[in-house]
């Protein structure tokens, strides 16, 4: 369970500081495509009707991404050293006593995902459980944040006084490709 928050609110604290970059007009510096497309601008629709001016590609190298991303976290193997040696040194999986939200490292590239600036490596016992405590905590509070950011752009005023601060939008940011929406089923009404 622990696991599942922890991911959650990492995606959810990544997905507020970009929800808010988004919100700034900020892009990269560089075009968008090989073929020299730029960034989408913020426009009608605010941020959420960014997801929907990216090409479809795009969106799927995203959502592959980060499905081999979950791939590499989730994949395990009972004698990591004898059938693999390059990956011995991987953490257990959190389902066979590892620690939640302890992410396996990158060999070879110089950033691993879990402690990517190596902050914790000398650290106290106590001061790691302070700082997975507060992760869990800012995790929960970006989750709320994000939410609260997207329910405001789709239906106004549902969030008391982000009504100034955010773009309405009617672009549905869940659906992985353009032309798909979601809409809840109507029910209609039989009368005798």
């Amino acid at each position: 369970m622990r696991e599942a928050e922890l991911k959650h609110g990492r995606v959810a604290m990544a997905g507020f500081v970009g929800y808010l970059v988004h919100a700034q007009g900020i892009t990269w510096p560089f075009k968008m495509t090989l073929d020299g497309a730029d960034w989408p601008t913020l426009g009608e629709g605010g941020v959420p009707a960014l997801w929907d001016q990216i090409p479809e590609g795009a969106k799927w190298q995203i959502i592959t991404a980060i499905g081999c991303l979950e791939w590499y976290d989730e994949w395990q193997y009972d004698n990591p050293a004898a059938q693999m040696p390059a990956m011995a040194d991987k953490p257990k999986h959190y389902m066979r006593g590892g620690q939640p939200g302890a992410y396996p490292r990158f060999d070879g590239l110089p950033l691993n995902l879990y402690d990517p600036f190596n902050l914790f490596k000398k650290a106290s016992e106590e001061k790691k459980a302070r700082g997975r405590n507060a992760e869990v905590n800012n995790g929960r509070l970006a989750m709320i944040g994000l939410f609260s950011l997207l329910a405001e752009s789709k239906v106004p005023g549902s969030v008391p006084f982000l009504d100034q601060f955010v773009r309405r939008g009617v672009s549905n940011s869940t659906a992985p490709r353009r032309g798909v929406t979601s809409r809840a089923p109507r029910h209609r009404r039989d009368t005798p």
